[in-house]
């Protein structure tokens, strides 16, 4: 009777074990790890299928996972700093541990696994921009004129500019993309907000990744652009934005963002509108421009 209630114990506290996966997103990465003879898989969607599966059944049994993204490169760098032995599991799940505690993670909430990897992906992607744009922040120092730190005054200048642009919009749903051209990459971050008419919701993870790729867009005087795309019922859509200038932002006019929602990227051809939109002028930010003169 003893070992009986033993057991069940410890089935019970199984269940309040929290686990992390570490997921090979790609086939790339698939082939990369199938170097190890300790990893047994053969295929990818084979894998996949396994990993779904190792999944459902541990919700079912009440236990908790999170899923990360499994990097061999950054797995096999890891096993050479602590000098482990990469073609182990034990190895594998010392790695998975690192990453589920630095690097981006999602719950596993029961839906299929080609629907959560491209939200894990996307997590990755949000997290590595933010990081980026931080650490060249961070590398502007002070101004030599001023002193002033010059990526916490565009951190402090590019939240501003937000509240304004988020007080002057329409009720309603909000949807701001900001991109950020600049050597080596083009960086782009995305804020959700939701209005139920009371208040607005929002991430605020996003909203500090958000606000960060705009200060570094304002600090560097990288070609850039904000727009807002405001949703309500019973009303188009209104789709509106600025491009960067170091001073803030400069209104695009209603042309403007036309022809940058309906012109093909790569082809240059015209796109047609989408219906129920109305492309316009932005609202007045309401504040004066800063003196050009006044530049870090």
């Amino acid at each position: 009777m003893t070992h009986t209630d033993n057991r069940t114990k410890r089935r019970v506290l199984h269940r309040e074990i929290a686990g992390t996966i570490g997921l090979l997103a790609d086939d790339h990465d698939f082939r990369a790890m199938r170097r190890y003879r300790s990893f047994t898989f053969d295929d990818h969607a084979t894998y996949l299928k396994h990993v779904e599966g190792l999944l459902r059944a541990r919700t079912l049994q009440g236990s908790h996972t999170t899923v990360a993204l499994f990097d061999p490169e950054e797995y096999a760098d890891f096993c050479t700093r602590k000098d482990l032995d990469p073609d182990t599991p034990s190895s594998r799940s010392r790695f998975t541990a690192q990453i589920a505690a630095t690097g981006p993670t999602l719950p596993y909430d029961g839906r299929p696994l080609a629907d959560l990897l491209p939200a894990l992906v996307d997590e990755a992607v949000r997290q590595a921009t933010w990081e980026y744009a931080t650490t060249l922040l961070a590398r502007l120092g002070a101004c030599t004129s001023c002193g002033e730190d010059i990526g916490r005054a565009a951190f402090t200048r590019a939240a501003e500019l937000l509240v304004r642009i988020l007080d002057t919009a329409p009720p309603g749903d909000r949807h701001l993309v900001c991109s950020v051209t600049g050597p080596p990459e083009t960086l782009v971050a995305a804020l959700h907000i939701t209005d139920d008419g009371a208040a607005l919701e929002l991430d605020e993870t996003e909203a500090l990744e958000f606000t960060t790729v705009l200060a570094l867009g304002l600090a560097t005087e990288s070609p850039g652009g904000l727009v807002i795309r405001a949703t309500a019922p019973g009303t188009p859509d209104r789709v509106y934005g600025w491009r960067m200038r170091s001073y803030g932002l400069e209104p695009l006019t209603a042309g403007e963002v036309f022809d940058a929602y309906c012109t093909d990227v790569e082809s240059g051809d015209l796109i047609s509108p989408e219906s129920n939109v109305d492309y316009c002028a932005p609202p007045d930010l309401g504040e004066e421009k800063p003196s050009r003169g006044h530049r870090h």
